[in-house]
């Protein structure tokens, strides 16, 4: 780690999404931070599903690359220059980070749920112009507002995965008390898996999990499903009834498995991103079962309760993490985790924890 009274480099490895297939490992400016912000040290960063739609397609949904980008949002680091206002944690301070900063817009939204501002921009997105760099960079500047200190029990590499534990965590929240219940989770990549051990702390009874491969499924296993079925198994699923059902497989088979699998009068949260454009859903048997069907986008401020979790040994999530390459190697990483039916979530190191 730098230490704060150390000149940092005016530049570091980086990162950067240029076009559709054109991703690369470049030295980028270390600018002079705002007077709220900090000086990070970034240590992981995790590889999520939206950096991997930057490099394969130039563009995450609607979000289209015009641009080059720094990508990343799932990190963890430390603070090696605090802010000169004052504010903030202290040199020295590990922190996971909130990568959005929510904005106001011509469309209305509930105030308690900033997730959904219209104008709100996140590390490493291409939704705005000019582009909002992402974290995939040795040093980066943060506001302190996006900074949240870590207890010491915190393993570093482990808190690469807060961000999407929150993730997980904002979309079992949405599926309401969870306690004692049936939880049926489609889809077991990193976030499916992630939802799978946020269900266990919250006390689902039986959770089953679905994946087309087995890596996957020995991942959820690992983080607390009960049970664990092929994606093809039609009628397995529908014969799951369950209370609660989280499509984290982001395609409309999924959603189709998701309603399938839900028990007449069930809760169906949808926190897979489906594609753009029209899309083929068993809505009648939604609306005969009288299922919820609930959108998960983001969070809000679970991730304070997931470090929390993290702390008090109650959150297992370890298993989700299943390859680490230094930021060197950053284009093999990205081929790597490319492949869902090898790899759960896959890290950068970018310097020593």
């Amino acid at each position: 780690m730098a230490p704060a009274t150390t000149a940092l480099p005016a530049s570091g490895p980086a990162v950067v999404a240029h076009a559709k297939g054109d991703l690369r490992i470049e030295e980028v400016p270390l600018a002079a931070p705002a007077p709220d912000e900090a000086v990070v040290e970034v240590l992981y960063g995790g590889i999520c599903g939206s950096d991997l739609h930057y490099w394969l397609h130039g563009a995450a949904g609607e979000s289209i690359l015009k641009a080059p980008l720094v990508l990343g949002h799932e990190i963890s680091g430390r603070v090696v220059r605090p802010a000169a206002d004052g504010t903030g944690p202290a040199a020295g301070t590990a922190v996971a980070v909130h990568p959005a900063t929510p904005g106001p817009g011509a469309a209305r939204y509930p105030a308690d749920r900033p997730n959904l501002s219209p104008g709100c921009t996140y590390l490493g997105s291409a939704a705005r112009y000019p582009h909002t760099d992402g974290a995939f960079s040795r040093y980066v500047n943060l506001p302190v507002r996006m900074l949240r200190a870590l207890p010491g029990s915190i393993d570093l590499r482990t808190a690469a995965l807060i961000e999407p534990a929150s993730v997980a965590w904002h979309a079992v929240a949405r599926a309401g008390d969870v306690a004692g219940k049936t939880a049926l989770v489609i889809g077991s990549g990193p976030i499916g898996a992630l939802a799978v051990a946020v269900l266990k702390r919250a006390g689902a009874a039986r959770i089953v999990a679905v994946d087309m491969h087995a890596k996957p499924l020995e991942i959820a296993t690992a983080v607390g499903a009960d049970e664990v079925l092929a994606a093809g198994d039609a009628e397995a699923i529908a014969a799951v009834e369950a209370d609660v059902v989280i499509e984290s497989s982001g395609n409309h088979h999924g959603l189709a498995s998701a309603i399938q699998g839900a028990a007449r009068g069930g809760t169906v949260v949808m926190v897979g991103l489906l594609p753009t454009g029209p899309q083929p859903v068993l809505i009648s048997l939604a609306i005969t079962r009288e299922l919820e069907l609930k959108g998960s986008f983001r969070f809000n401020d679970e991730i304070d309760d997931v470090i929390a979790a993290l702390a008090d040994g109650t959150l297992h999530i370890d298993p989700v993490i299943t390859h680490e390459f230094p930021v060197e190697a950053a284009l093999e990483a990205f081929g790597v985790a490319r492949n869902s039916a090898e790899s759960g979530k896959v890290l950068l190191s970018f310097g020593s924890a």
